[in-house]
């Protein structure tokens, strides 16, 4: 079964020792795998817990379950609101478009991404005019231009023009997770057997969607989840299904008090979690060498959309970028038959990789509280689609992706905006309580202080 290969992937890559249970299910309707790649990551978040309680507490939890039909539903969406509407997805001229020569996808949610590409294309912001102007463009020549005008576009590429990519050929060399440790004395465990990370402190400077899955994760084990974002920041449209069980507020990093608050709620920190590009938090100031003077013992997990090395490590990237970049919608398009560029089912790489960035927080916080080993991991989408382009499609019953809930698997969750059912957890524990003390909340909501 290619999940047992997914999973050997990926606890490698974790350094994960146990094992998982099953339960059967459909699967997503894609020439990939996955579900499968849902279920190994959801199953390394437990496995991770399952090591950490035995090495810190000898407490032996037994192996984690995986309900496969929920963790395909959490990769499309966990919250169902009822009698109001969630905000539309994406932008009005999000999506693909056609070019003399190919496709390419153009990500427009952001005020500042959509200026940049009705910048460079040169007509208002309606659909039919952006793809008639498309046409006289080359793709590669639109994804260059839109990029410098500090915009995010992707041409799509097949997986064997991506392998020969001046920046793909450089992703075979990167691990899935990358580690980076550094020794110093042992944490001590703050949580308990029920709730493993109680009292962790997790600062998260994430932003959609792979980052803020990771840390809504965390917040359903026990953590301190605090969350902080530029003045007036928003991502309505996901807002509400990923800021379960956290805080979050508004700083200004361009003045020096903001400044101050950031170094003070670093030094305080047990793990850092952010998904800005490479060079960004240098930029502020805020280097690695800045931040091991302020906490030498921070636990320190990090996102990047196309990796760390090669010509695009500082290039801004989401999840349907890459999907077009690395050859998975070109893929998808020649298993439907399609005319147009395929993508996958779901956001897979974005909730994968968040996954996975929960369970190398676990990780990282066993070795250091066992080993005095603090440990820095770092992981990118485009390598999480590198693992996932390698697992074709077995043949299964298949699941739609629009499926409706069932009231067995959810719970009523009182929000902001108002009542909406909330998908039970997929990964089940014997002893681990996993569920979130706070429903989701607006972003700068809180005070920032732990």
């Amino acid at each position: 079964m290619s999940t047992v290969k997914i999973e050997q992937a990926i606890f490698s890559a974790l350094g994960i020792k146990q094992d998982f249970q099953l339960s059967p299910g459909p699967s997503l309707h894609s020439c990939f795998a996955v579900t499968d790649l849902a279920v190994a990551s959801i199953a390394a978040v437990g496995c991770a817990l399952g090591d950490l309680l035995q090495s810190v507490a000898q407490i032996d939890s037994g192996p984690p379950g995986v309900d496969r039909r929920l963790a395909s539903m959490w990769f499309a969406q966990s919250l169902y609101p009822i009698g109001w509407p969630l905000p539309p997805v994406w932008d009005a001229i999000a999506g693909i478009y056609q070019c003399s020569d190919g496709w390419i996808r153009l990500h427009t949610n952001l005020a500042h991404h959509r200026q940049a590409a009705l910048q460079v294309i040169g007509t208002k912001a309606v659909r039919d005019d952006v793809q008639q102007a498309l046409l006289n463009w080359k793709k590669d020549a639109l994804e260059s231009a839109i990029v410098e005008k500090g915009g995010v576009a992707a041409a799509m590429r097949s997986n064997a023009q991506w392998q020969n990519h001046p920046h793909g050929s450089c992703l075979k060399d990167e691990p899935l997770v990358d580690w980076h440790g550094t020794s110093g004395r042992s944490k001590a465990w703050k949580g308990t057997p029920q709730r493993p990370l109680k009292g962790l402190k997790v600062l998260d400077m994430t932003r959609v969607l792979a980052g803020p899955v990771a840390t809504r994760t965390l917040a359903g084990l026990g953590a301190n989840v605090l969350r902080i974002d530029p003045p007036n920041w928003q991502e309505d449209n996901v807002v509400p299904d990923i800021m379960l069980g956290k805080r979050s507020g508004f700083l200004d990093l361009g003045k020096p008090h903001g400044m101050k608050i950031l170094s003070d709620l670093i030094t305080e920190a047990d793990v850092f979690v952010h998904g800005y590009r490479a060079d960004a938090l240098d930029g502020l100031g805020f280097t690695k060498e800045y931040r091991e003077l302020l906490n030498p013992e921070l636990v320190e997990v990090s996102l990047n959309a196309y990796g760390w090395s090669g010509p695009w490590a500082n290039r801004r990237g989401f999840d349907s970028l890459v999907q077009m970049s690395s050859g998975i919608a070109e893929a998808g398009m020649q298993w439907a038959k399609s005319q147009h560029p395929t993508p996958l089912p779901v956001q897979a790489l974005d909730h994968a990789t968040g996954y996975l960035m929960a369970a190398a927080v676990i990780k990282a916080l066993e070795l250091a509280i066992t080993h005095g080993e603090y440990n820095r991991a770092r992981l990118s989408l485009a390598k999480t689609a590198e693992l996932l382009k390698a697992f074709a499609q077995c043949e299964c019953e298949q699941l739609d992706p629009t499926f409706t809930p069932d009231d067995a698997n959810e719970v009523v969750e009182h929000t902001p905006w108002g009542r909406a059912n909330r998908l039970k957890s997929p990964l089940k524990m014997s002893n681990v309580k996993l569920h979130w003390k706070r429903p989701a909340s607006e972003l700068g909501a809180y005070p920032l202080n732990w």
